[in-house]
């Protein structure tokens, strides 16, 4: 049976299933689940009403698996520090940039489907299909062997641990203080929610002297204004 799942997923898209063979070294059974992992709300169709077969369910479980599976990493790799050196490590590994990253290297983004014109999610759509993508392979497969994938796969090719230590996290503070020394005003603003319940999103904007200088979204407003201050950062260059 599952031989029989393999060949039909095999079929149905043959350079999404060979690329997931080959960039993360297993076989998927449900094809269907990688694809809608992989389709942007901009092109998704409505099913139900206020449900459609975007990513974003998927991403929404995604999210919570990585981080699961990030602490479980860095509890092991680094037995004698603290929760907040842990922590502070776990957020600059799952940060938009860093998934975004992730999703150029591996190559998965060259798989999403979303609206050409699309603007508004574009700092942030290859990492919010990464985590869809990782909701897909534990539904697909199982939480074990899902983790084996994320860390032999995914964070040993894909991430330097030793410089993340090394790299500045606190993105919220350092726009803060960047805008302290040069007298300029900032404010982080709650501009609108996407989806319901579970996989209901914040979308923030920072304004520094009342101009928009970055954009982010999450599941939490903190994250969300997290990745809005890392997007202001990178559009600053600020190092």
């Amino acid at each position: 049976m599952k031989l029989f799942k393999i060949a039909k997923a095999y079929f149905s898209d043959k350079n999404l299933f060979l690329s997931i063979k080959n960039i993360f070294g297993f076989y998927p059974e449900n094809i269907l689940l990688y694809k809608q992992a992989l389709r942007h709300k901009s092109v998704a169709q409505e099913f139900k009403k206020g449900v459609d077969d975007s990513n974003e369910r998927l991403e929404y479980l995604g999210d919570a698996i990585l981080n699961s599976v990030v602490a479980d990493f860095l509890f092991r790799k680094f037995p004698y520090k603290n929760e907040g050196f842990l922590t502070q490590m776990r957020s600059k590994i799952v940060s938009r940039n860093q998934l975004n990253n992730i999703s150029k290297k591996t190559g998965l983004d060259k798989f999403i489907k979303s609206d050409k014109g699309l603007n508004n999610h574009s700092n942030s759509i290859k990492g919010n299909a990464f985590e869809a993508f990782i909701g897909a392979l534990y539904i697909d497969k199982d939480y074990n062997i899902a983790k084996k994938i994320i860390i032999n796969h995914i964070i040993k090719y894909n991430l330097d641990i030793e410089e993340l230590e090394k790299t500045e996290y606190n993105f919220k503070s350092k726009i803060i203080e960047w805008c302290q020394k040069n007298k300029k005003t900032i404010s982080f603003n709650v501009t609108n929610t996407t989806g319901n319940g579970y996989s209901k999103k914040y979308i923030v904007e920072v304004l520094t002297d009342n101009i928009i200088s970055g954009k982010g979204q999450d599941f939490s407003i903190k994250k969300a204004e997290q990745n809005a201050a890392e997007n202001a950062c990178n559009n600053k260059n600020i190092k």
